[in-house]
């Protein structure tokens, strides 16, 4: 970690401004460094074990890249360990993992074959780690790397289905590494065989249709148009299909079957997986169907048993189906409550008019994790903690950077409203939406660690004008302001000058939206008149 951390939000509520050192000391304890070919790596591991996961890493550096020095070391270990054919390992580590009875501290790589989703994570962390870095010459090097992992995915049997056009795996909870088997193995089921049972898992596209969408990108950054225009149409055609095969009308099905099979006592129709907000905050659902499992998941809330909705799946399995009596129904990923789930519930709330919802998930969380500076990677829906023996995991620590860091997300992009849109925020869209949680003045700063960039703005509102003061040297701002209730936009000034704005109707919160251009100290100002 850096030795002073630039980023910071003050509005004299502890319950906000508290949150960002908070989970910055959670992720102090994640760092994890190990030594492999006598070159030190860097990464993040989750609570429940000490290894390098990307697809822990890939969540977590969405917080960690604003506290971080070395954020390129994870990633480009993973690259230089790709398989010819663009397979990426799940993980790695130099420390024993099954104690006692594993005490060998070789280093170890794994890929677990059940996984669907690697790749995607594999993009999405090399982007992240671009955007806070700012170095265009490491993601062009990385690019054949981007392209070998995603053409795995796109043609390997294990992993795409021609029939639906959609990535495909075993029958897993959600993203999780662990397949169902009806009673034919002995333990979890890690791997493929020619009794596997297969589906389409919604959370692995809208995975890959953001994956999809960062290749767009970089290609149009770098200026080669027909490769951006082709992963735009991958992208396209994969959001389709996902919305065709997997939309029950409500929310996602957990799990659509390619081979038919019936697991007893299970309400299939009804279950809510905890890749469906994550649908939302990578772009595969639209406002509609993210307003709709906005409101499941509300729902749930008020009719349900748990003390928190933030369910890893909902109604869970049957004790013990997928192989080890420890997964009961509410342990763990069979219907545990994860933090998780909660951080990117909230960011997908406040993007969509749902911000009251979004801004008490954060609360509920600071309530859950101040007392004793705890945070862990899933609860029981009675409140109780997990613990290396009621999980499947070797480790159960009280840090855990995987949840804490979707809060913070939710925090710094979702209610402060700084949302990088390309590297060393050049191009920022800013949307805070202080009124929703009733606060007048806030000062936030939004800092890489690696490269000091940062992007800051000063707050005010007085009943009468919105006033921002930007510290934001050679930004484009693209303002999505939410309006305090009962007021309207008169007029819009930067720099002093009358600027044209739209205003924009988010369910019943109105934003001002506009563009503009900040050089270093810029000033914008709304002027307010009472609702008729």
């Amino acid at each position: 970690m850096a030795a002073q951390a630039g980023t910071f939000i003050r509005t004299g509520h502890d319950e906000v401004d508290e949150l960002i050192p908070l989970i910055r000391d959670f992720l102090v304890n994640d760092s994890l460094d190990v030594v492999i070919d006598g070159r030190k790596i860097r990464g993040y591991r989750a609570p429940d074990a000490r290894s390098i996961w990307i697809r822990d890493l890939s969540d977590m550096l969405r917080a960690v890249k604003y506290f971080e020095m070395d954020l390129k070391s994870a990633v480009e270990h993973f690259a230089d360990t790709q398989a010819a054919n663009g397979r990426i390992f799940d993980y790695y580590t130099t420390f024993p993992e099954k104690l006692p009875s594993e005490r060998e501290n070789w280093t170890k790589y794994v890929r677990v074959p059940v996984e669907a989703g690697v790749e995607y994570r594999f993009v999405k962390a090399a982007y992240l780690v671009w955007q806070a870095t700012g170095d265009d010459a490491w993601i062009r090097g990385l690019l054949p790397s981007l392209e070998r992992a995603l053409h795995y995915v796109r043609t390997h049997p294990w992993r795409w289905d021609e029939g639906t056009g959609l990535v495909k795996r075993p029958y897993t909870i959600d993203t999780w590494d662990f397949a169902y088997t009806a009673g034919a193995h002995d333990w979890l089921q890690f791997q493929i065989d020619e009794r596997t049972y297969w589906g389409i898992m919604h959370g692995d596209n809208s995975g890959y249709y953001e994956a999809f969408r960062i290749m767009q990108r970089l290609y149009s950054l770098f200026g080669d148009k027909p490769a951006a225009q082709k992963w735009a149409e991958r992208a396209g055609a994969i959001k389709t299909k996902l919305n065709r095969v997997c939309w029950n009308g409500r929310f996602y099905t957990h799990f659509v079957k390619l081979t038919p099979v019936t697991i007893p006592g299970v309400a299939e129709d009804r279950q809510l997986s905890l890749s469906c907000p994550m649908a939302i905050n990578r772009g595969a659902a639209d406002h509609a169907r993210a307003v709709s499992i906005l409101r499941e998941y509300r729902e749930r809330r008020r009719t349900g048993a748990s003390f928190s909705e933030w369910f890893s799946i909902d109604p869970p399995f049957p004790d013990g189906v997928f192989g080890d009596e420890k997964l009961a129904a509410g342990a763990y990923v069979n219907g545990g409550i994860f933090p998780l789930v909660g951080g990117e519930l909230a960011r997908a709330a406040l993007e969509h008019g749902f911000e009251e919802y979004g801004i008490d998930i954060l609360r509920r969380y600071f309530a859950l994790v101040a007392p004793r500076r705890e945070s862990y990677l899933w609860y029981f829906p009675d409140g109780t903690p997990s613990s290396a023996e009621a999980s499947t995991s070797p480790e159960a620590s009280p840090t855990d950077g995987w949840g804490s860091s979707a809060m913070l997300y939710a925090l710094m992009e979702g209610l402060a409203g700084i949302e990088d849109r390309d590297r060393l925020f050049r191009r920022v869209r800013l949307s805070p939406r202080w009124p929703a949680a009733g606060i007048k003045q806030a000062r936030v700063r939004a800092e890489y660690a690696a490269s000091q960039a940062s992007f800051e703005y000063r707050y005010a509102w007085d009943g009468q004008t919105i006033n921002f003061d930007l510290l934001a040297p050679d930004s484009q701002v693209d303002c999505h302001i939410m309006m305090p209730p009962g007021s309207l936009p008169v007029s819009v000034r930067v720099d002093g000058r009358d600027t044209s704005f739209r205003e924009a109707w988010v369910e019943r919160s109105l934003y001002v939206d506009l563009t503009a251009e900040s050089k270093k100290d810029s000033v914008i100002q709304i002027i307010l008149e009472k609702r008729p």
